[in-house]
């Protein structure tokens, strides 16, 4: 069980020691949720991320500690506390996954265990900014927004190097100025918002695109203009994380779009400008094919590390010529990529052996069938009941035929004394699967996921013993 527990802690601790390397500035660009106003304009939401910068509140800002990881801090329409603040600060593994440690994260999520992590934010953090009734249990109090963003959407953080002196004159800045929330959606939105603490930093580096986005700054454009920004500065340790959103019964997000792309591409729009505004189509679909494409995911495999970008560069600034210096770099460049992303023989031979532990499961008995993968997260949202244990561990309680089991939601406790190693099993299968059906944008890195497979074979090994002994 020790191995069980270093290997999920390996596995959680992946993204959060790349991203704490260094010191440094993000954006960070979430996807959309389909919902409300989002359902037109596919525009998704915009934060920043501060690796040297944590909260001394979720109102005030500090430098971080030797083992703190960062932060994210962002605005929103209305954060629905106590008292109408502009914006909150989140240690950054709280923002992505809803706890303090991120080998304590959930393997799948669902909207029950959102509440629960939600719930254990309010009380633990936001305390005395949330006593109000409306903010304790609207759902539309958007402090929710920042607890656990990956169980809803996926995102992509683009991230350059920063000193600890722009951090100390953020600090100084946002710590001296009132926070007062003034937001506006056309004027002083999330996108405006992350753009003004990026430019804080690097002054012109972000800025809107009045043509694409008619006048209004959206998360898509800041992200674009901030990558050309990046890599056009080759001491920048210009890179991007991609964090997909973790498998489950929510509702998987959709790529954000900016304005001209969202017309372009959107049937539902489309229609009625053709209707009512057939002459502004032409402009609108040559803005953004001329000016507005920018893919998050293909900027991800290119600049996955700041050594890929490092060696783009060089390469981009070599002779034409097949010499052998071009050659080592090509070389180079495609192992960090495929260290990061895999490729497709890699991918495949994991499916192919994933194909023969899941027939050998469905025989064993640990599986009822090769489908029943498809239903194991919807089985156990519908079923169970999360909870966190005196520990402050997120667990599953699961009732089935008059039985009450209980299994640990995350890899450090699914096989801790008391949870239910079947269970625990058919989660890690069925994370798995959903990451091997998933097309690159929703799918984890190929680091992250030989973690995973390693839980697996583990999980795998120990059911088989289990059963042996019971025969």
């Amino acid at each position: 069980m020790r191995r069980s527990i270093s290997i999920a802690i390996a596995l959680f601790t992946t993204l959060i020691a790349c991203l704490r390397a260094r010191a440094d500035v993000g954006i960070v660009l979430n996807e959309s949720l389909d919902t409300s106003v989002a359902r037109i304009t596919g525009s998704g939401h915009s934060a920043v991320y501060l690796s040297r910068i944590c909260p001394a509140s979720p109102v005030k800002l500090r430098l971080c500690g030797p083992d703190e990881n960062g932060s994210v801090i962002s605005n929103y329409t209305t954060l629905g506390e106590d008292q109408p603040f502009e914006w909150n600060i989140v240690p950054l593994s709280l923002y992505l996954y809803g706890v303090a440690s991120p080998q304590d994260r959930p393997l799948f999520s669902s909207p029950k265990i959102k509440a629960v992590l939600e719930d254990q934010y309010r009380e633990s953090v936001l305390r005395d900014y949330c006593a109000s009734q409306p903010c304790q249990t609207s759902r539309n109090a958007e402090w929710r927004e920042m607890v656990s963003a990956a169980s809803e959407r996926t995102l992509y953080i683009l991230i350059v190097s920063t000193t600890v002196e722009q951090d100390r004159e953020l600090i100084a800045k946002f710590n001296s100025l009132p926070n007062l929330n003034h937001f506006n959606a056309a004027t002083r939105n999330c996108a405006d918002f992350a753009r003004s603490i990026v430019n804080t930093y690097f002054p012109h580096a972000v800025h809107r695109e009045h043509l694409n986005d008619f006048g209004v700054t959206s998360p898509k454009a800041i992200a674009r203009s901030f990558a050309h920004f990046a890599r056009r500065s080759p001491n920048a340790d210009y890179r991007v994380v991609h964090i997909p959103q973790l498998p489950g019964t929510i509702k998987r997000s959709k790529e954000c779009r900016d304005g001209t792309e969202q017309l372009y591409r959107s049937k539902k729009l489309l229609v009625p400008m053709a209707l009512f505004a057939w002459h502004a189509l032409p402009l609108a679909a040559g803005s953004y094919l001329l000016t507005g494409r920018f893919n998050p995911q293909r900027e991800f495999e290119q600049h996955a590390t700041s050594q890929e970008s490092a060696i783009r560069y060089q390469l981009e600034a070599a002779p034409t010529a097949s010499t052998s210096d071009a050659r080592e770099l090509r070389a180079a460049y495609r192992q960090d990529r495929a260290d990061v992303l895999g490729n497709a023989q890699t991918w495949a031979a994991f499916h192919e052996q994933f194909d023969s532990i899941v027939d050998e499961s469905v025989r064993e008995g640990l599986l009822p069938s090769r489908d029943s993968l498809d239903h194991v997260f919807k089985s156990l949202s519908e079923r169970g009941r999360p909870y966190r244990d005196n520990r402050g561990a997120l667990w599953l309680e699961v009732q089935e035929n008059g039985v009450t089991s209980q299994v640990g939601l995350s890899p450090s406790d699914m096989f801790a004394p008391g949870s239910d190693r079947v269970l625990a099993y058919q989660m890690i299968l069925a994370h798995v699967d959903s990451v091997l059906k998933s097309p690159p944008r929703r799918r984890e890195s190929i680091s992250e996921f030989r973690e995973m497979w390693s839980l697996l074979e583990r999980a795998h090994d120990a059911n088989r013993i289990s059963l042996a002994v019971k025969r």
